[in-house]
């Protein structure tokens, strides 16, 4: 295997392969495998709660991502999937004007995105800095992981009618206890694809709990084509303002989602993709994924956490694993029986899976706090770290209409804010 060197030309031993690393042909697949089965279920399910065709997520998933890592560059090894941030309008949508609706507010979405990024090409980053230390940053990434656990936790012990199930809980504990194994006591190409072989091991369970239904992958056909929806071809053209003024203000949501994504990734490789290859940069392959989404039928990209924790657990880096994964998911769209089986692992084993991918990220997040020595007995760090955590992981919302910002982004927000205008010491302090 190549020596792996950082971006300073120094070793570091923590990393497997980094960014620019090629692995072999047999563990790049296995690698590439890895991902598309941590992202698959939150991909697809978007769709199916809007009423979209799932393949064609698949699809523009797969294209979305070769965009925004052909806009870095190759520089930044990041998966985009299907957002949750847009479910609701787009399911309003959905029952008024249609698809042709949702392809404009999604466009809408990414010209928003190409908007911004514009302007912070303009501005700069040095604002970041001053914006983002390391005790708004460590909550803010803490946030991303925990916030994430109450989805794990579903999956982990509810069945499809919400109802709780002792079997799924039991087979979701045995695939986190498996991958947990696996990732201790496995190494070289073993180890290092130990979340695939959780995730296929927690499958065989499932399959014993009775908890696998075969009948969709017999059912499938082995060749289908995703359901595009092409403006102009599919239906005609025809502005939707309203659906436009819907959508376009929840990319400030998804934006600062994105920024904490990046913000983890900045942390795992040792790098700063704000400076290099810059935030404006990230935000247009974002907004162009969105962009292209819009455009044959999918619903809107952004940046997704499942695959961070995987390259945090197995610490590859390697952006050609994520084009791997990206190139899967293509050609998975068209391929109805492989689609259909991914789709068929059931939530108990995806469960047991996020507890380990989300509790990493969280971990992350802890040791910016460590390594930065950050003083919890100096009362503005508390008040800072306390406000972002607690808003973060309870989700709170605020909603106007049908936009929500709400969780990680209203914390990061607010976080931003508190560190800017707090003093440096509390009175009492002084």
């Amino acid at each position: 295997m190549k020596k792996v060197t950082t971006q300073h030309n120094k070793k570091d031993s923590d990393i497997v392969l980094d960014i620019a690393d090629r692995p072999t042909l047999g563990l790049g697949l296995a690698l590439s495998l890895q991902h598309l089965f941590a992202m698959f279920g939150a991909t697809v399910l978007v769709p199916i709660l809007v009423g979209l065709d799932p393949g064609i997520a698949l699809f523009s998933s797969g294209v979305g991502t070769l965009l925004h890592i052909l806009i870095t560059k190759r520089k930044i090894p990041a998966y985009m999937g299907s957002s949750f941030a847009f479910i609701v309008p787009m399911q309003s949508l959905m029952k008024t004007v249609g698809y042709p609706g949702i392809a404009q507010g999604i466009f809408a979405v990414g010209v928003v995105y190409l908007v911004v990024a514009l302007i912070i090409s303009k501005i700069g980053t040095a604002w970041l800095d001053r914006a983002l230390p390391p005790i708004v940053v460590g909550p803010i990434i803490m946030t991303i992981g925990l916030s994430l656990a109450g989805s794990a936790a579903d999956n982990a012990t509810l069945d499809a009618a919400g109802n709780y199930d002792w079997k799924i809980l039991v087979v979701a504990l045995l695939t986190l206890l498996i991958t947990i194994l696996f990732n201790m006591f496995l190494s070289g190409f073993w180890g290092q694809i130990a979340i695939l072989l959780g995730i296929v091991c927690g499958y065989l369970i499932a399959l014993l709990f009775g908890l696998v239904d075969f009948q969709p992958v017999i059912d499938a056909p082995w060749f289908r084509l995703p359901k595009f929806e092409i403006p102009f071809v599919s239906y005609p053209m025809e502005f939707h303002w309203s659906a436009m003024l819907m959508m376009a203000p929840i990319a400030f949501v998804t934006m600062t989602e994105h920024m904490g994504h990046i913000m983890v990734l900045n942390d795992l490789t040792k790098r700063n993709f704000f400076k290099d290859p810059g935030l404006h940069k990230t935000l247009t392959g974002d907004g162009v994924a969105s962009l292209f989404a819009g455009l044959v039928g999918g619903p809107a990209i952004t940046s997704y956490g499942e695959n961070i924790g995987v390259m945090a657990i197995n610490r590859i880096y390697s952006v050609y694993v994520i084009i791997g994964a990206a190139s899967l998911a293509i050609v998975f769209s068209f391929v109805g029986k492989l689609s259909a089986l991914i789709q068929s692992i059931p939530g108990a084993v995806l469960g047991g899976v996020s507890f380990l991918l989300f509790g990493v990220i969280a971990t992350a997040g802890l040791r910016i706090l460590i390594e930065n020595k950050i003083d919890f007995n100096a009362r503005r760090n508390l008040m800072i770290a306390s406000s972002i955590l607690v808003i973060g992981i309870g989700n709170v919302t605020l909603q106007l209409d049908t936009f929500q910002f709400s969780g990680v982004a209203l914390a990061t927000v607010l976080g931003i804010l508190l560190n800017l205008f707090l003093p440096k010491k509390a009175v009492s302090e002084q």
